[in-house]
């Protein structure tokens, strides 16, 4: 990760969760004057702390070490709302509806933008009897390719996984209007509405 665990974000948990110190060391098992040290910056959790600490906080792993805690206020929401974000190392791709936070390979993913296709990601769509068939004229080299198609509407999300010197196309079942997602691992992600 990128950053470690700071005492304000410590001592922000810990009143969220109406804890006092002396709750929080006993759950953790440590002394109250060991989370005094934390959260005024004159200690650091010991790594093998990290998850008894995210537990008894009652946040992630993730969000303990950046620093960040996320609340989805979205509670109802619905596919249109997805977010994608895609790992630069491994190409792992993370799809979530409404915020939150996502790492992988030790690197927080920032959610990604979608642009509006372009001349250069030019999304065609036939209709193929009940069927969406999409195809990007795009080169599919390792240095360049597009990575996924995403097919969302109301109450799905489809994604084909897409890999170099293939061809960039994906069929998928009509099922109303919705998105189509693509991304280019240089250019990012692009949309077009169907």
């Amino acid at each position: 990760m990128n950053n470690y665990i700071t005492g304000k974000i410590i001592k922000e948990l810990r009143e969220n969760a109406k804890l006092t110190q002396a709750e929080l060391a006993n759950i953790i098992g440590v002394s109250d004057k060991t989370i005094s040290k934390w959260e005024t910056g004159k200690g650091l959790p010991d790594i093998a702390l990290i998850e008894p600490l995210s537990k008894a906080l009652k946040v992630s792993v993730i969000e303990l070490m950046n620093g960040e805690h996320i609340t989805n206020e979205n509670k109802s929401c619905n596919m249109l709302k997805s977010k994608f974000s895609v790992c630069p190392v491994c190409g792992n791709i993370i799809h979530t509806m409404g915020e939150n936070m996502n790492a992988c390979c030790g690197i927080t993913l920032p959610v990604l933008g979608a642009e509006t296709e372009d001349d250069k990601h030019d999304i065609n769509i036939e209709l193929v009897e009940n069927e969406y068939y999409i195809s990007i004229d795009h080169e599919m080299t390792k240095s360049h390719y597009i990575s996924f198609i995403a097919y969302v509407t109301n109450d799905r999300c489809e994604v084909v996984k897409l890999y170099p010197e293939q061809n960039a196309e994906a069929r998928f079942m009509i099922r109303g209007k919705g998105i189509i997602y693509i991304y280019c691992n240089k250019d990012g992600l692009i949309k077009k509405t169907v």
